[in-house]
């Protein structure tokens, strides 16, 4: 149900504007302030859906108001109550950010219009919101293991900040899942995630990869090319498998993490980035800092928050819900009818030794969906899931 301020010193002109909204919407959730202060304060308290606020205010005027709930809470609409000599002073509050304004008396139709219009962009906002949150069907974290529900409930809280990230795990276990669920949960979303598989690019182009090059820095540089820091600008930067990159690489990395600059090789030109960092690995970083291959340094800038992605066999009960999503996922590309497995052979995967972890539970899946009969039985799992 929608909720509403009014915002109004005169006592008369308060009373008109709730008695008129009360009977437009009887679900409407109407509450008063007396002055601009008190208005204030019930805004910071409460999450209103459209607020009405008089210009003209002992203690603190409407465009105060206005200029605190746009810094407070930019999201909701503000309506304002002028009189006839504030006129200039409404249009001018159009500016600073308020849906609309009205005049004194004010007009029955036009002030219905205004607020069923603020309260419909609302909703989108509100919708626009959620819909943001929402992560691609693509990168799902499957499970409701004790596990899973951690690592979701971390991710929750940490996404809509900067906050680096580092997340650890055995190979297979869905860590760049995480890496796509804190992008696309946070506030950055709208802009690039960039990955880097830190593993795959040889060490001799690794810096030229993150941080781009000018033209002659070395034989094969036949033009300036921005490198993936500048591709990742206001958005995400993954860098997956970061227990590989060379020590050199690393250094600038950490330039970049605490001075928000970078230099193309080649370069002395500083360029400043805006990106959030997250990182994976498999390894075990502290013991990569004892045997010298990972700068200690780097790693107190990476681990800010640590979320470690546990194996496939430390949540064997997630295992049932993974069979039924790769069937669904794998018959889907595939065009084939769904197939099904039965309650022993789901039993019997539940039992296996997955080394490979989620990715290799996937294979299997896929092979067992070829392969086996319309319901995939514990034998068609023996003869086709070898382990």
């Amino acid at each position: 149900m929608p909720k509403i301020l009014v915002i109004e010193d005169e006592a008369a002109i308060r009373r008109v504007l709730v008695k008129i909204l009360s009977e437009e919407n009887d679900s409407y959730i109407l509450d008063e302030a007396e002055d601009g202060i008190a208005g204030l304060n019930k805004i910071k308290k409460e999450d209103y859906d459209l607020v009405l606020c008089d210009i003209k205010m002992p203690k603190m005027d409407g465009v105060e108001v206005l200029e605190a709930v746009k810094k407070a809470k930019p999201e909701t609409p503000m309506v304002m109550i002028s009189g006839h000599g504030d006129l200039d002073t409404a249009v001018n509050t159009m500016r600073i950010g308020a849906f609309d304004y009205i005049s004194k008396p004010p007009d029955l139709n036009r002030l219905l219009n205004t607020v069923r219009n603020a309260l419909d962009k609302k909703e989108l906002i509100v919708e626009n919101k959620l819909l943001k949150k929402k992560v691609s069907k693509n990168y799902e974290m499957i499970g409701n293991s004790n596990e899973i529900s951690q690592i979701k409930t971390i991710i929750d809280k940490v996404a809509p900040t900067n906050a680096r990230v580092l997340i650890t795990g055995p190979n297979g276990t869905g860590k760049e899942l995480v890496a796509h669920w804190l992008h696309q949960k946070s506030e950055r979303s709208k802009h690039p995630m960039i990955e880097v598989n830190c593993a795959a690019i040889p060490s001799e182009l690794i810096e030229s990869e993150l941080f781009g090059h000018v033209k002659g820095a070395f034989t094969s540089a036949n033009k300036d090319r921005a490198g993936k820091f500048e591709a990742a600008t206001n958005g995400t930067i993954f860098l997956d498998e970061i227990g590989d990159m060379s020590l050199s690489a690393q250094a600038k990395v950490l330039r970049a993490l605490q001075e928000n600059k970078i230099q193309r090789v080649g370069s002395d030109k500083d360029i400043k980035v805006n990106v959030r960092v997250v990182a994976a690995t498999n390894k075990n970083l502290k013991q990569e800092i004892a045997d010298g291959n990972f700068r200690e340094d780097l790693y107190h800038r990476l681990a800010v928050i640590l979320i470690k992605v546990p194996a496939l066999n430390d949540r064997r009960d997630d295992i049932p819900l993974l069979i039924e999503h790769f069937t669904k996922q794998i018959s889907k590309a595939q065009g084939g009818t769904k197939k099904t497995f039965s309650q022993d052979a789901i039993k019997l995967l539940q039992n296996y030794d997955w080394t490979g972890n989620i990715r290799e539970l996937r294979n299997v899946i896929e092979r067992l969906i070829i392969l086996g009969e319309n319901e995939v039985s514990v034998n068609d799992v023996k003869l086709f899931a070898s382990k």
